[in-house]
C-alpha cells in the first residue's frame, strides 16, 4: 500500500472521534523530542545499578520502554544528520564526521530535515534553548539548540521557528525539541553532580570488562552516571512546564539519545555501546480526544527493533503528514505502522582527524561487523579524545607498564579483526569474538549478505574514501589545537582530569 494512503488512513483512524467539533489545531497532537546528548540506555528503567532517575523512570512505566533502540552512527553529526532526515547518513553523503560544513552539500532531491516536511502541514517547529525567566535556574535549566549536520541547509532559511519555551502555547500543534548536554563531555558533564542530592558511589557501579577495574574508571563511570541523573532532573522541569502550560494532555514525549555513551569503545564505536540509546515513548494520558495508537502499551517494554530513523518517519506519521517516498525510516507506531525491523544497520567513516571505514548489522541476537582498515590500531589517535578520556590515558599508563591482560589488552592491539561476530545475549558487552568459529559461520554469512544488501540498496557513499586533503585538514586542526596540551600536561594526568568530576585522585607530583 502506498504510504500516502497509509497516512490517509492514520489521519482518520487517530482523529475520527469528535472531529467536527474540534478545530485542526486541536485535533492533532503536540510532539516533543527530549534529546540527550551522548547517552547510551544507563537508566534505572534499563536496569543499570546504583544510578537513581525517578523521572524517566516513571515516564517509561507510564508510557512505553523500548529496549532494542539503535542509531544508524556511533557520533553525533553523523547520527543528527540521519534522524532529523530519516535517511541513513551514508545515503546522503552525511557519513563522515563534521564534513560538508562549506555549503557544498545540500541534502538529494526529495530529502528534508522532519520540521521542513511538518511546517507545510501547518506545525510550528521549534530548538528550545530558554526555558525559564528565571536568570539563576536557566543557568542549568536551558537547552543546547544543537543541530549539528554535515549537509548544508538551504540559505536564507531556517530549519525552526522558535527556540522559546514560553512561544509554544500560542503557537499549536508544535514539534519542538530540546537537547540537553549534559551527558556530552564538556563544561555540563564537569559540573553535574553540583546539581544533585545524591551523587553515585564509584565503588558500586558495574563497569564493562573491557576497562581496567581501576579507581579511575569507577570514578568516570560514576560521573557518567550523574551526568545521566542531572538529565532526568531537567526533564522532571519540562515535565511541570508542561503541566503548568495546560499542554500535558495534549503533546506526545519521545525521549532519546542521540548516539551512545561518551566512553571508549563506545561513541564513535559502532557497537552496541555507541549505538545503542534509551528510548521512551509517552501518549499522553485522559485525552479521549487522543486515541491510544496501536502497537502503543502503555507500561511495557518493547523488544522490537527500532532504528533512529524510524523516529523521523513515526513523527510524520502521528502528525498526520504524509511519509515521503525517499524517506528509508520506518513507521514503528499507529495503526498502520510498517512490519517490524528484522535488522539495524549502521556504521562509522572518518571521525575528527581518525579515519576508520566500519559497517555493521544487527538482529536480536548477533551483531556483525566489518572493518576495512584492520591494518589500524583501535586506539588510533584522535587528540580530542586524548585530551578528554581520562580511560584512555589509563590504558596507555598501564599497557605501558606491563599491567593490562583480557579484553583491556585487547584494545591496545597494533591491528584489529576484519570481521567481529558477538553473540549480544550470552556476550552483551562485545567482547568474545565468534567471526571465525566454525559453529557461527552460517550466521555470519547470513549477516555479511544483509549488509551487502543494506549497502547496495542505498548506494552507500562510504564506500568511496575521501578526498584525502579532509583528513588532513582536520589531522593538522587537531595538531594545532590539542598538541601543545598533550605534551604539557603530567604523565598521570588521567588522575586528575576534569572528566572525573567530584572524584580527583591525588597525582604522581602532589605526593
Amino acid at each position: 500500500m502506498p504510504r500516502s494512503l497509509l497516512a490517509l488512513l492514520l489521519i482518520l483512524t487517530l482523529f475520527v472521534s469528535h472531529s467536527q467539533n474540534l478545530s485542526a489545531a486541536e485535533q492533532r497532537p503536540n510532539i516533543l523530542w527530549i534529546i540527550a546528548e551522548d547517552m547510551g540506555p544507563e537508566l534505572g528503567c534499563y536496569g543499570t545499578p546504583e544510578v537513581k532517575t525517578p523521572t524517566l523512570d516513571r515516564l517509561a512505566k507510564n508510557g512505553m520502554l523500548y529496549q532494542n533502540a539503535f542509531t544508524v552512527t556511533p557520533v553525533c553529526s553523523t547520527s543528527r544528520s540521519s534522524f532529523m532526515t530519516g535517511m541513513y547518513a551514508m545515503a546522503i553523503d552525511a557519513h563522515n564526521h563534521r564534513s560538508h560544513r562549506d555549503g557544498t552539500n545540500p541534502l538529494p532531491q526529495g530529502v528534508r530535515v522532519i520540521t521542513d516536511w511538518l511546517r507545510p502541514a501547518g506545525y510550528t517547529t521549534a530548538n528550545i534553548k530558554k526555558l525559564t525567566d528565571d536568570r539563576k535556574l536557566a543557568k542549568f535549566y536551558k537547552g543546547t539548540g544543537k543541530t549539528d549536520w554535515n549537509f548544508t541547509y538551504p540559505k536564507g532559511k531556517q530549519p525552526f521557528d522558535l527556540k522559546d519555551w514560553d512561544d509554544l502555547k500560542q503557537n499549536q500543534p508544535f514539534y519542538a525539541q530540546i537537547n540537553f548536554s549534559e551527558t556530552h563531555r564538556g563544561g555540563a558533564w564537569n559540573t553535574s553532580h553540583e546539581h544533585l542530592d545524591y551523587v553515585v558511589d564509584p565503588a558500586k557501579v558495574q563497569i564493562p570488562p573491557y576497562y581496567p577495574d581501576h579507581p579511575v574508571t569507577r570514578a568516570v563511570w560514576a560521573q557518567y552516571l550523574n551526568t545521566v541523573m542531572a538529565v532526568d532532573k531537567k526533564v522532571a522541569f519540562i515535565l511541570d512546564l508542561l503541566k503548568r502550560d495546560k499542554l500535558d494532555k495534549n503533546t506526545i514525549i519521545i525521549f532519546l539519545g542521540d548516539h551512545g555513551r561518551a566512553m571508549p569503545r563506545g561513541k564513535q564505536w559502532p557497537y552496541d555501546s555507541g549505538l545503542h540509546i534509551p528510548l521512551i515513548v509517552y501518549w499522553p494520558e485522559g485525552n479521549a480526544d487522543l486515541p491510544v495508537p496501536a502497537l502503543y502499551q502503555r507500561g511495557e517494554k518493547s523488544d522490537q527493533l527500532i532504528s533512529s530513523i524510524d523516529l523521523s518517519a513515526t513523527t510524520l506519521a502521528l502528525a498526520g503528514v504524509e511519509i515521503p517516498d525517499k524517506m528509508q525510516g520506518q513507521v514503528f507506531l499507529g495503526f498502520h505502522a510498517e512490519p517490524p525491523r528484522t535488522y539495524l544497520f549502521g556504521g562509522r567513516d572518518r571521525g575528527d582527524e581518525t579515519v576508520f571505514h566500519i559497517r555493521t548489522v544487527r538482529d536480536k541476537q548477533y551483531r556483525y561487523l566489518r572493518n576495512k582498515y584492520p591494518e589500524r590500531p583501535f586506539l588510533q589517535i584522535n587528540r580530542y579524545k586524548e585530551t578528554q578520556y581520562p580511560i584512555i590515558g589509563l590504558l596507555r599508563d598501564l599497557h605501558a607498564k606491563g599491567e593490562l591482560s583480557g579484553p583491556p589488552l585487547k584494545l591496545m592491539a597494533d591491528t584489529r579483526p576484519r570481521e567481529e561476530l558477538y553473540d549480544i545475549q550470552a556476550d552483551p558487552w562485545e567482547i568474545n569474538n565468534l567471526a571465525d568459529s566454525p559453529q557461527y559461520q552460517q550466521v555470519k554469512q547470513r549477516l555479511s549478505a544483509a549488509l551487502d544488501t543494506w549497502m547496495e540498496e542505498i548506494d552507500d557513499k562510504g564506500r568511496i574514501p575521501e578526498d584525502p586533503s579532509i583528513p588532513k585538514f582536520w589531522d593538522e586542526r587537531a595538531i594545532r589545537n590539542y598538541t601543545k596540551g598533550l605534551q604539557e600536561r603530567p604523565k598521570d594526568w588521567f588522575k586528575s582530569a576534569p572528566g572525573l568530576g567530584p572524584y580527583k585522585l591525588k597525582q604522581e607530583s602532589d605526593k
